[in-house]
């Protein structure tokens, strides 16, 4: 977290012209990938009777927080970025800090990133436990996963993650939120003090801490799931060959939305770890100025991965998306 009144920092990928042209392409290529990978996930689900399930409205929450990434997030880096080649000085903006000016761009478009990385992984959870119920206790899904659940538990995930985003503002004075030179998007920062406070420092850990305890979640319950359909599937040859019909078992597309999930949670992980990892080494006191770049378009990248997932995973979308 960078002090807004520190000069520019030269990233690996941006310190001549031509790297910042690919920068910028890069950023422009993951707008339009994000924008119409989510725009096909949730014209899948609207438009699809079959998805029009409690699965489907978790799959169509998880776009809409990938959209506004794509909507939102990008779209800023990419003008900062055209507008400093253009005229070779940064925006005014990007020199302070939101404790500095009335109103800050990153004001908004922090908040909404942190906010739709929460609800992405809150959203992963949830497909997980409606899943794991799916597997292990297919007997009492229709019961227990409602549409009508899906949709509260979906309307709290979303209200609690926003809180949370905008919680180090709230409950912390000395934190603000800053267009950073080193990750080239809005981050949290100090405000005017040179050192972290014990209050600043927890608030912050928050955010990895509630990250990492639903992620460590998802995977213990993919674990479970897993091995269950592991055992389920030693038993269905034998099943098969017998003729025994039996509905205690979970369904072919129920094991092979499991599995889809598993990918998800795999791919989230991978793509959150960098930047949680960033986070605690920061609060610490590490700059990392080049692995901050990277941890945080990795994970920006993650938004337009959903549908890809979906589509090799899931010949039913793949069908309906051709």
């Amino acid at each position: 977290m960078l002090d807004g009144a520190e000069p520019a920092h030269c990233t690996v990928c941006c310190c001549t012209r031509v790297n910042k042209i690919l920068m910028v392409l890069f950023m422009v290529l993951l707008i339009f990938a994000t924008l119409f990978g989510n725009l096909v996930t949730l014209a899948v689900v609207v438009g699809t009777k079959h998805f029009h399930t409690s699965q489907g409205y978790l799959k169509a929450s998880l776009a809409v927080a990938d959209l506004a990434v794509g909507i939102f997030v990008v779209p800023l880096s990419v003008y900062a970025e055209v507008y400093l080649m253009v005229a070779e000085s940064a925006p005014e903006w990007t020199s302070y800090n939101s404790q500095s000016v009335s109103f800050h761009p990153c004001n908004i478009i922090g908040p909404i990133f942190a906010g739709c990385t929460f609800v992405s992984i809150t959203t992963i959870f949830l497909l997980t436990i409606e899943r794991s119920i799916a597997v292990l206790r297919p007997l009492h899904k229709d019961s227990f996963i409602t549409r009508k659940r899906t949709t509260i538990l979906i309307l709290i995930s979303w209200v609690g993650s926003f809180i949370l985003a905008v919680s180090p503002m709230v409950f912390s004075s000395e934190i603000a939120l800053e267009y950073n030179s080193c990750s080239r998007m809005c981050n949290y920062a100090l405000g005017t003090i040179g050192e972290f406070p014990s209050q600043a420092w927890n608030i912050l850990l928050l955010f990895p801490a509630f990250d990492f305890t639903l992620l460590g979640g998802t995977v213990v319950i993919n674990i479970i799931s897993l091995s269950s359909i592991r055992q389920h599937s030693k038993h269905r040859k034998t099943l098969a060959e017998t003729e025994i019909q039996t509905t205690s078992n979970p369904t072919f597309s129920d094991i092979k939305a499991a599995k889809t999930i598993g990918t998800l949670t795999v791919a989230f992980t991978a793509s959150f770890t960098p930047i949680a990892v960033f986070v605690v080494g920061n609060v610490l006191g590490n700059e990392w100025c080049n692995f901050s770049f990277f941890a945080f378009w990795i994970l920006a990248t993650n938004s337009c991965w959903n549908v890809i997932i979906y589509s090799v995973r899931d010949q039913k979308f793949r069908l309906r998306a051709h």
